[in-house]
This record gives structure tokens, C-alpha cells and sequence, in this order.
């Protein structure tokens, strides 16, 4: 498939759409009239640049290329993705579609961004029906997984499937609806809780900053990485889901909300909110919060990713499948020329590994060379189903060498050199660059461990063989630079 995405309308969505492809190795032609179309999307994606690649623990690919274009046969011409994010009206929707037909190839997807049309009502007398398909993401689009995948009988199973393998393929998550209705699912969710919100601002209950803080500081968090349903379900105890229902399931008869019953939005409530808005967030400006929501998110994402937990857990499969096409190999028989320094790391610095000055603090350079350790070990057998068993590798002694700064941003990579690798022993040097500068070295020398009895011990027999095999190739080396360097001495 020829990585090549066209979007059709840049605005917010359409330039989050353009900033995910791009930043995922697509090429990406943006179909806008509006004249400022291109610096606004310019600005998008220099918010993504700064976030989207620390999100994970893997480089992204090398970026597509971006072009902009006035007539949109051109801007859609080649493309295998066509991205609808022009405003909700059916009739300039239909529009669109009709123009696509005579411009985009039978095997190519067409998704639209409406959250609230559904998908027959967009493939209503048009010619490429079976290929328009509802593809509802969240703001902002380069860092939100999810992507509501509505579909209807008059879509072919192929063009389900590419949307399916497409979506995946830029980190996010097609959550598939097989049967469709309006706003899909997540708006609808939402639309339930904006109307108590208003009736909680008009009845003089709570400022939009407290019912903003009701979420942030509680079942917000609660929500990102558990739902509702699992969330219930954990707060029912240990009689889990029934106990809850049981428990509080009589609520759902008491007037506790108005979800049905909206309050007028006249001039005064109008007013009132958007006042109490300003007074929340006005002393930021768009901008300035987009930096800070993208930062926050990062921050959650990666935690959850920790814990290979929800949207985190999703991020890692996307950089298992990154390391595999970075050259980072599973195991070192997939490693075509031992005689050389193993790359096991290939990653982007991210905003949180930043320190007062600027640069990388010294922990996230432990933690780089950490991670590389973790990957060799893997790389010769010792992986989380062989530690599981009962044997690990403990580092004994670690000298860092701090050469030059690293900053926010940085694609950064880790050769690992084998020193010596016999016995319980395994001595590691690592060289950490950008591009072909050297940034830093971390020597690690490490003893094989019975975890049982936390006690040095023999590896079993294939990890050791796989490491003498990497020993004895890099054995016909050089030295590098450094090893052995005490703290002090002159350089």
C-alpha cells in the first residue's frame, strides 16, 4: 500500500488527521480553501512535533512529505486514505463525495470525521458508497487513540479491513460499530454530561471551573484508564458488578439529574459561562493550552503505559511494531553482522526527561542505558519468560560519561558493544549518539543471578552460548574510548 493520505479540510481535525500521518511516515496532501489553511495546520503540527514522538518509547518513522493544493482531484490523486473533516453539513459532505468520484481508486478508503451523521446517511446516492466510511477521532487527533469505525452493510469487507489495519498502523484504535446511531458512542456520553453541566451552571450550583475539577480530580483519572463499566465494577468490592447494581442501580429512579430536560441557552447563561470561562482560562492563550493539555496527556499515556494499562498499553504494541522496522532485532540470531555493536535502543528524548537547564537530566541517561541493557538481555535469551523461571542478570558497578547535551526532541540511538561475556559475567559498553555525534557512554558490568536464592549463579546454557557468541565476534574490536575511564581522569 502506497503510504499516501489526502486530507480534505484543514481545521482543527484535519490538520490533527494531517499531523498523525505525517508523523507516522505518510505523505500527506491537504485539499483546503482557506487561505490561512497552511499556516494553521503549521502550527498544528509543530504542537505535534514537540509531543507525538515523546509519547512513546520507539523513533517514529522518518516524516512523510506535506503539500498543499488547490484543487482536490490532485490532492487526492495516488491516495490509499481520504480523510473528510469539512464542516457538518451533509450537503457540503455530499458534495465532496460526489467530486471524489471520479478521482480516487476503488481500493482506497474514505473516511469522515462527522461526530454525528451516520454512515448511510453519507453513502445516500453516492456513487463510491461502498467506500465511505465514519471515522470519528478525538482532539487532539495526533495523540487520542480513539477512532470510531462506523460502518454499514454497503461497505466492502476490504475497505473494513485496510480502515482497520490503517488506523492501527498510526497508533491509534479503531473501536469498530457495526450497527450505527446517531453521535456513535463516545459523543453521546458526552452530550449526557455537557447538558447537566449546563443545568449545573444555570441553576447557580457550581462555576465552571469547580464542575471542570469535579472531573479532572476524580472520575476523570478514574475513566483513562479503566472506563465506566470496569471502573463500577471495581467499585463494587469484591462482589465486583452485581454488588454494584444491586447497591446503586435504585439511584437511576431518583431525580438526581436532568438529562432529558435542557436548560434554555439564552443570552444570560450564555453569558455567564463563557465570563466564568475566562475567568477559569483566560490568562492562557489557545496555544499555550493545547502545549499544556498535549504535555499532560504524555505525562498520563506514558504512565499508563508503565503498567501496559489502557491507551498505554496500546502505545506499546505501536513501538513493538516501530522496533522491528528501526533494526532493533528480538533475538541476535536475526542480526545479519555480529562483528558489530548491537543497537538496542532507538527513541525519541521526550518533555519529561528534561531537567532545569534544558537538556537531559543525568537519571534519564541511566534510564537510557538501562533500557539497553534490558534489550540485549532479551536479545540473548534472557527475556521476561526466562526471568519469570527464575534467573536475571544484576548490574554490580556502572560508570556514566556525560560528552554532550542531549535536548527535547532528540532521535537518539544506543550501540551496545559485548566486553566480556562469560560465566556469570557480562561486561557491556554503550555508546549513545545523534545522528553521528556522540552524546554519552554508560559501561555496565553485570552478574547473573539465581533469583531464588539472590545468590551469583551460572546462566543456563543457552543464554550463556548466546552470549559468548556475541562476546567472540566482538572480541576482533577495538577498545572504545573511555573503557575502563575512572572518574577524574584527564581526557
Amino acid at each position: 500500500m502506497m503510504k499516501r493520505a489526502a486530507i480534505i479540510g484543514g481545521g482543527v481535525i484535519g490538520g490533527g488527521w494531517a499531523a498523525r500521518f505525517l508523523l507516522n511516515g505518510w505523505d500527506v496532501r491537504v485539499f483546503d480553501p482557506d487561505p490561512e489553511a497552511e499556516r494553521k495546520i503549521g502550527e498544528v503540527l509543530a504542537n505535534a512535533r514537540r509531543s507525538l514522538p515523546g509519547l512513546g518509547n520507539m523513533a517514529l518513522p522518518e516524516e512523510g512529505r506535506l503539500s498543499f493544493h488547490t484543487d482536490l482531484a490532485e490532492a487526492c490523486d495516488g491516495a490509499a486514505w481520504v480523510q473528510e473533516s469539512v464542516p457538518e453539513r451533509l450537503d457540503i459532505k455530499h458534495k465532496v463525495y460526489g467530486q471524489l468520484a471520479g478521482c480516487v481508486g476503488a481500493e482506497a478508503v474514505i473516511g469522515s470525521s462527522t461526530s454525528g451523521y451516520k454512515p448511510s446517511e453519507l453513502q445516500e446516492g453516492m456513487s463510491l458508497a461502498a467506500q465511505i466510511v465514519v471515522t470519528h477521532p478525538f482532539n487532539p487527533v495526533y495523540l487520542l487513540p480513539l477512532v470510531e469505525l462506523v460502518t454499514t452493510e454497503a461497505n466492502a469487507t476490504g475497505i473494513i479491513a485496510t480502515a482497520k489495519e490503517v488506523i492501527s498502523g498510526i497508533g491509534m484504535y479503531p473501536l469498530h460499530l457495526k450497527k450505527e446511531i446517531d453521535a456513535h458512542i463516545a459523543d453521546r456520553f458526552l452530550e449526557a454530561v455537557w447538558r447537566e453541566a449546563l443545568w449545573l451552571v444555570k441553576d447557580g450550583i457550581a462555576t465552571t471551573e469547580e464542575i471542570d475539577n469535579a472531573i479532572r480530580y476524580g472520575f476523570g483519572i478514574r475513566w483513562a484508564q479503566m472506563g465506566l463499566f470496569e471502573t463500577y465494577r471495581v467499585a463494587g468490592g469484591e462482589a465486583g458488578m452485581r454488588h454494584f447494581i444491586a447497591q446503586f442501580g435504585p439511584c437511576l429512579s431518583w431525580p438526581w439529574t436532568k438529562l432529558m430536560d435542557v436548560p434554555e441557552l439564552t443570552d444570560e447563561l450564555i453569558d455567564a459561562i463563557a465570563d466564568q470561562s475566562d475567568a477559569q482560562s483566560g490568562m492562557h492563550s489557545i496555544r499555550e493550552l493545547e502545549r499544556i493539555r498535549d504535555d499532560n496527556l504524555v505525562g498520563m499515556m506514558r504512565a499508563l503505559g508503565a503498567n501496559d494499562w489502557g491507551a498505554g498499553a496500546l502505545q506499546n504494541a505501536h513501538d513493538k511494531s516501530l522496533r522491528a522496522g528501526a533494526g532493533i532485532a528480538a533475538h541476535i540470531d536475526e542480526i545479519a553482522d555480529l562483528s558489530q555493536p548491537v543497537l538496542t535502543l532507538h527513541r525519541v528524548v521526550p518533555l519529561d526527561w528534561l531537567d532545569y537547564n534544558g537538556h537531559m537530566t543525568e537519571s534519564r541517561y541511566l534510564q537510557a542505558f538501562a533500557d539497553s541493557t534490558d534489550r540485549f538481555m532479551a536479545q540473548i535469551g534472557c527475556d521476561a519468560a526466562y526471568i519469570a523461571s527464575g534467573g536475571s542478570y544484576f548490574t554490580a558497578e556502572t560508570h556514566i560519561r556525560h560528552i554532550d547535551e542531549v535536548h527535547a526532541g532528540a532521535k537518539i540511538t544506543v550501540h551496545t558493544q559485548v566486553v566480556l561475556g562469560e560465566g556469570k559475567k557480562m561486561h557491556l559498553f554503550h555508546s549513545m549518539r545523534e545522528g553521528e555525534r556522540l552524546l554519552a557512554t554508560g559501561e555496565h558490568m553485570l552478574l547473573h543471578v539465581d533469583l531464588a536464592t539472590r545468590r551469583a549463579a551460572p546462566p543456563a546454557a543457552h543464554v550463556e552460548a548466546a552470549l559468548v557468541k556475541v562476546a567472540t565476534a566482538h572480541a576482533a574490536l577495538a577498545a572504545p574510548e573511555g573503557l575502563g575511564r575512572a572518574i577524574g581522569d584527564p581526557r
